[in-house]
């Protein structure tokens, strides 16, 4: 048999090819040039300005920044909110209990004080207690976790051992037994509450700052800044922390919230702020004696003090969800 005659058996075997026509669309038709065209003209966008943009798309953190705009509006300039001034118009014990009536909305409370007026005037003492903690923790806090996750060594060690020490000791628990000390005992204040507060209240700020420092030191751009000079403690706050501020922000937010209630909790327990002094937790305080035959007047500073919280929860929710790419939401 010959090589030729191998050859043309071989190719009668085979299968027929059949010919496929491929459609190539035409590339002004496809949509893939706008949809993957790049601005070369502008720079990039930084993580805060990024973040700024998701957040203006996100409804809940419009709704939770409107909530606490009116919220912070309301504590700097209660007159404003309310025609009436508890500080100044005594309460009236002929309208104990009174309903609401022209010019009270909401009623009175069994003292006759008007609960309109008193829930607008004790926004003021809560969120400064709320707001003047956090900048307390985050300072102390953020230092010492700070210093703890960047110098390392025996630094991290001493520091670490003594937020264990504070961290084991609960907010709520720590702040009743230093306020029954004499010294704080007797001078019951806004900021007396705030100092105790803050005591309790760093060693979670120390670790979440802690944790992101030590995330950041050993990135590539902390390391070409101490190749050109930089000192160790000039890279700490020029380059690492900047980088490292995301998650610490959040955290203060949620944080104001708990230190909001927490607040409140002492006052509710009689050893928070005195009774001279109007806030929410006073009000709920004061207004449990008469819960049975007049709730009102404890639901409407529950009510303030539950959206307030919310609010910062909320907010905090929204930043992390537009400064953490692992957890923002697709």
């Amino acid at each position: 048999m010959t090589p030729d005659s191998n050859t043309a058996r071989q190719d009668a075997s085979a299968p027929a090819t059949r010919h496929i026509e491929h459609f190539v669309a035409d590339f002004a038709e496809t949509p893939l040039q706008a949809t993957d065209k790049v601005k070369e003209d502008q720079a990039p966008l930084s993580l805060w300005a990024e973040a700024w943009r998701n957040l203006r798309r996100q409804p809940l953190f419009l709704i939770s920044a409107f909530l606490i705009l009116v919220v912070v509006a309301v504590s700097l300039f209660p007159g404003l909110f309310s025609p009436i001034d508890p500080t100044s118009e005594a309460c009236q014990l002929a309208n104990s209990d009174g309903g609401p009536s022209s010019g009270h909305p909401l009623g009175y409370t069994q003292q006759g004080c008007d609960v309109y007026a008193r829930v607008i005037f004790g926004t003021r003492s809560s969120v400064t207690v709320g707001l003047f903690t956090t900048i307390g923790v985050l300072l102390i806090g953020g230092i010492m976790g700070a210093l703890a996750g960047y110098y390392g060594g025996w630094v991290d060690a001493v520091l670490a051992r003594i937020n264990d020490i504070f961290f084991a000791l609960p907010l709520i628990l720590g702040a009743i037994v230093l306020m029954q000390l004499p010294m704080f005992r007797a001078h019951r204040t806004v900021w007396t509450l705030v100092l105790i507060l803050i005591t309790f209240g760093w060693p979670q700020i120390a670790r979440i700052t802690r944790g992101a420092v030590i995330e950041v030191r050993n990135a590539d751009f902390v390391t070409a800044a101490r190749s050109l000079g930089v000192s160790k403690f000039g890279a700490l706050t020029r380059h690492v922390l900047p980088n490292s501020l995301a998650p610490i922000i959040v955290v203060a937010t949620i944080s104001l919230g708990t230190f909001i209630v927490a607040e409140s909790t002492l006052s509710f327990l009689g050893i928070g702020l005195p009774p001279s002094v109007m806030s929410w937790g006073n009000d709920i305080q004061a207004a449990q004696a008469s819960l049975r035959s007049n709730p009102m007047p404890l639901l409407y500073p529950a009510i303030a003090l539950s959206i307030t919280v919310l609010s910062f929860i909320m907010l905090g929710d929204a930043l992390r969800d537009a400064l953490d790419p692992k957890a923002r939401k697709r």
